[in-house]
């Protein structure tokens, strides 16, 4: 019998939900066939099949959680375990002691060793990733602790900053209760969830409230009102993309400060050329050529010029980290969550790659099947609600990066031209930003160069 265990998806995932099995119990399966569809935070993977033989036991349900480690399928491979059988122990020869002692007696000592060797348990299979948070894994490494053996005291097993402290001067654990077995998790009904919060989130909650209330002036924290006693509620778990984004937009809106910068940029000619050049190229690579593009081609060059919003901010260290390369993300809405595809290297990109890119990136996102290496990296990001409606939008950060550019809807309207009425293309941009590594007149230079540029096709083509 073979166990398979869900395997290491990528850098941060710890877990997946079940989407679908290519396979049933009793039925044969194939190596290297599909064999479960799982999704994680990042995306919707399908994971091969690593033998071949007969599904002798699924170990979770669509709509399970599993996490990295767990057995998710039994399969009779036809191998067979190698074991020692009780004959050959007991005829095993006995050390030359023990055949000099008088029979039948058999020194126990003498035997516990044989016995040891026999019942030595299997080598243990991938470790399951600590649970920690990443200031607490950066925390370990600057200090050169290896947070795997930290002994955690954190709710659900999670190692905090002060065990790390803790552990790397020598000190013990501080007393924590041993944590119970933790079974796969099913997708609950409606009524399990609320049952199940009512009894498990009381005190978790508690415990959090007067943390944080003692923490911050003028905080006060209260559970939930029973909405059921209102009128007929659904609940369902938050799960996969959708608590990916809770945590980002949490951690984004806690860590940095946000202040918004807003202009618009008169796209009238950029507008006729695009169409122009769309009709043109159509059937041909980035024969699409969505406004996205050109954005990001502005974007970059305005990075460029303005270094400060191509950057990080590490808090603890107390240092900017200027990035020299520049990889832009565009949200994308793919109707289980939000999701960035990041375009890397875009100042070595002309316009009609950037477009054929964002054309399959998006297509691949919304069908899950966007890998998370194709997520990760980037230095900036921008969010369009123009196609859904809206004329302008105040965009969350996506952290750790420290700007994001949010574009609204293009609407013809009535502007003053030479002191003459025209209607021209209007597009609203907004960018929001980290206050800590840049200034309102940076914001103002970074949005008015991007403008200048966007209404200007000449200006922007000079870049590619």
């Amino acid at each position: 019998m073979f166990e398979f265990k869900l395997p290491d998806l990528g850098e941060g995932i710890a877990e997946g939900e079940i989407l679908k099995w290519h396979v049933t119990e009793g039925g044969d399966v194939v190596e290297d066939a599909p064999l479960v569809d799982v999704e994680t935070d990042k995306a919707a993977v399908t994971i091969p099949s690593p033998r071949g033989g007969r599904v002798a036991n699924l170990r979770g349900k669509v709509g399970d959680t599993v996490n990295v480690g767990d057995v998710i399928i039994v399969i009779d491979d036809g191998a067979k375990a190698a074991a020692v059988a009780p004959a050959q122990v007991a005829s095993a020869p006995a050390p030359a002691a023990a055949q000099a002692a008088p029979a039948p007696a058999v020194a126990p000592a003498q035997v516990a060793p044989v016995a040891q060797a026999v019942q030595a348990p299997a080598p243990a299979g991938p470790r399951r990733p600590v649970p920690a948070a990443p200031a607490t894994r950066r925390l370990a490494r600057e200090l050169k602790v290896d947070i795997n053996l930290v002994p955690p005291t954190g709710p659900a097993g999670r190692v905090t900053p002060e065990d790390v402290h803790r552990f790397a001067a020598g000190g013990a654990a501080a007393p924590a209760p041993v944590p119970a077995a933790v079974p796969v998790k099913h997708a609950p009904t409606p009524s399990e969830h609320v049952a199940a919060r009512a009894v498990r989130d009381d005190t978790a909650f508690a415990e959090f409230a007067a943390h944080a209330s003692a923490t911050i002036p003028f905080l006060e924290l209260e559970p939930l009102p029973d909405f059921s006693h209102e009128g007929p509620v659904h609940v369902e778990a938050l799960r996969s993309i959708r608590r990916k984004v809770a945590r980002k937009m949490v951690t984004s809106m806690t860590l940095i400060p946000h202040v918004a910068h807003m202009d618009d940029a008169d796209v009238t000619e950029l507008e006729n050329f695009r169409l122009r050049e769309r009709d043109r190229r159509q059937g041909a690579a980035g024969g699409k050529l969505t406004l996205m593009a050109f954005v990001i081609k502005a974007v970059t060059a305005g990075l460029r010029a303005t270094p400060a919003f191509n950057a990080s901010l590490d808090p603890f260290r107390e240092e900017i980290i200027y990035k020299k390369y520049y990889n832009i993300g565009f949200a994308a809405d793919t109707g289980r969550g939000l999701v960035v595809p990041v375009i890397h290297g875009t100042d070595n990109k002309s316009i009609v790659q950037i477009s054929d890119l964002i054309a399959d990136k998006a297509a691949r996102a919304r069908a899950g099947t966007l890998p998370p290496d194709e997520m990760r990296g980037g230095t900036f990001t921008i969010t369009n609600v123009g196609p859904l409606g809206g004329t302008a939008l105040l965009a969350t950060i996506n952290y750790p990066e420290v700007a994001i550019l949010g574009m609204g809807r293009v609407q013809e309207k009535p502007v003053v031209r030479d002191g003459q009425i025209v209607i021209r293309k209007i597009l609203p941009l907004t960018l929001a930003f980290d206050h800590r590594v840049a200034d309102g007149a940076d914001a103002a230079r970074f949005v008015g160069e991007l403008a200048r540029q966007l209404s200007d096709p000449n200006l922007l083509l000079l870049e590619t």
